[in-house]
């Protein structure tokens, strides 16, 4: 496990060290996560995110944080590997540590990797890659940030419309996504007594390189999103990290164990 270099506008110790809002994004380096990431930077969040392989995206990443005034630092992390957990732990220990300060305000469960394939079709090592990466990992990797969030922060789980929608060729993954939305529920009640509000957002089909980049790269399929869709069109990333950076605002607070699904009315 790696971590690329600390941007930052303000030395470790430092009055804006001490005092800004930080938060642990994984999958941070592409897609809807790195578009969190500059969103909460927008709005004077630093970030620990983390990227499983390729760190030139990540460190662009870090340096467009950076552009915007605010701080990140990427670390490498395969979310469905329980074992590099405790490396992981203390790696975002150091980093806040640099920043001074030994605790951080929001978590948001958003790495993943995309299946699709119908129900008969499936292995059984493609059904434990989803369960490692979308439930065991999310769990676990929780469970170990615990200590290290602050009461009164927030975690959000990303899910996904087809927990609402059936859609042939997605019962394995949308099945991990809905333990999900279970799983912040309960942590919304266990974790009442600390004050941290756990919610979930599930976009609907967004426009990135997820699963191939299928529904930004195929007219056919961007079509008929778009036509199943309310507001007429396809998502953007756009369209869901500024609202994921709402939802973690103090403005929010009292937004618990809820599923947001952002999706322009997919299917309604």
């Amino acid at each position: 496990m790696t971590a690329t270099k600390v941007t930052s506008t303000a030395g470790a110790g430092s009055a804006a060290a001490s005092t800004a809002r930080i938060a642990i994004v994984t999958g941070g380096s592409r897609g809807l996560g790195r578009n969190t990431v500059l969103n909460l930077a927008k709005r004077g969040v630093d970030t620990i995110f983390t990227y499983r392989a390729n760190r030139v995206e990540a460190d662009a990443v870090v340096e467009l944080v950076a552009q915007a005034g605010r701080r990140a630092v990427a670390l490498q992390l395969d979310t469905g590997d329980t074992r590099a957990f405790d490396a992981f732990a203390q790696q975002a220990r150091d980093a806040l540590a640099q920043w001074g300060a030994d605790r951080f305000d929001y978590l948001v469960n958003n790495a993943g990797i995309s299946h699709h394939a119908a129900f008969d079709a499936t292995t059984e090592d493609e059904l434990d890659s989803l369960y490692n990466v979308h439930f065991k990992g999310v769990f676990f990797l929780t469970q170990k940030l615990l200590p290290l969030i602050r009461d009164g922060g927030r975690i959000v789980m990303i899910s996904s419309g087809l927990t609402r929608i059936a859609v042939p060729g997605s019962a394995p993954y949308a099945s991990m996504k809905g333990a999900v939305e279970v799983l912040a529920r309960y942590l919304a009640k266990e974790l009442g007594p600390r004050r941290i509000a756990v919610n979930t957002v599930a976009p609907g089909a967004i426009e990135t390189d997820f699963s191939g980049g299928m529904v930004r790269d195929n007219p056919e399929l961007n079509r008929r999103v778009a036509e199943m869709t309310a507001l007429g069109r396809a998502g953007v990333p756009d369209d869901v990290g500024p609202m994921i950076a709402a939802l973690l605002a103090d403005d929010n607070r009292w937004v618990n164990a809820q599923r947001i699904e952002v999706s322009g009315g997919m299917v309604i």
